[in-house]
């Protein structure tokens, strides 16, 4: 399996590159919901993403065969546990809201926006950490700096936020039109953490 820094052919400028990369990142979108169909391999399917989409933005060389390669490295260093991680968090606050609704909470309300809140950022951050991982890191490092990042980085959070918001846009309009725009997240992630660098 050939993982070398080969330059791809000369892309093209302005709007046909433009272009170009964002076909990509809806064909990562796929790769990545593919990837993603065990559920606790989200966080390594959106790091090989990742890592897939910076090798098209440095006219590498690279495809599906590099993407798999990265997605196994990603789960094998504890990527998959972070994915059970993020589930359970998210169980975690569908039985808060459950008993919210039922009344069961003084301040219930108040209690389930913080919870709602406090997933959302947790999501946004496992992107960043995502957006960021490369081969031999470690994803406990990892989501500590990305947590920091979407605390102090208010505006790139909005803008992940709002990436979230059209891939849920885009399933509640149509269902196959959630899995492409999963890697405009990830392409907007890597813009989000390039800005910051």
């Amino acid at each position: 399996m050939s993982t070398t820094n080969t330059p791809r052919a000369a892309r093209p400028s302005g709007f046909p590159a433009g272009f170009a990369v964002f076909a990509e990142c809806l064909l990562t979108g796929v790769w990545i919901a593919v990837a993603a169909l065990p559920l606790v391999t989200l966080p390594a399917a959106l790091a090989a993403g990742a890592a897939h989409l910076r090798r098209v933005l440095a006219d590498e060389a690279g495809g599906v065969r590099e993407f798999v390669a990265d997605l196994r490295t990603a789960a094998a260093r504890h990527g998959w546990l972070v994915g059970a991680a993020g589930w359970a968090a998210v169980a975690l606050v569908w039985a808060d809201l459950a008993v919210v609704r039922a009344g069961g909470l003084p301040g219930g309300a108040f209690a389930g926006a913080v919870g709602v809140l406090a997933l959302l950022g947790l999501v946004v951050a496992g992107v960043r950490a995502a957006a960021v991982w490369r081969p031999g890191a470690s994803w406990r490092a990892l989501m500590g700096a990305a947590v920091r990042r979407t605390v102090r980085d208010p505006a790139g959070s909005l803008a992940l936020v709002c990436g979230l918001a059209v891939i849920a846009a885009s399933a509640w309009l149509s269902p196959p039109l959630a899995v492409p725009a999963v890697g405009v997240l990830v392409g907007a992630a890597l813009a989000v953490e390039r800005r910051l660098a």
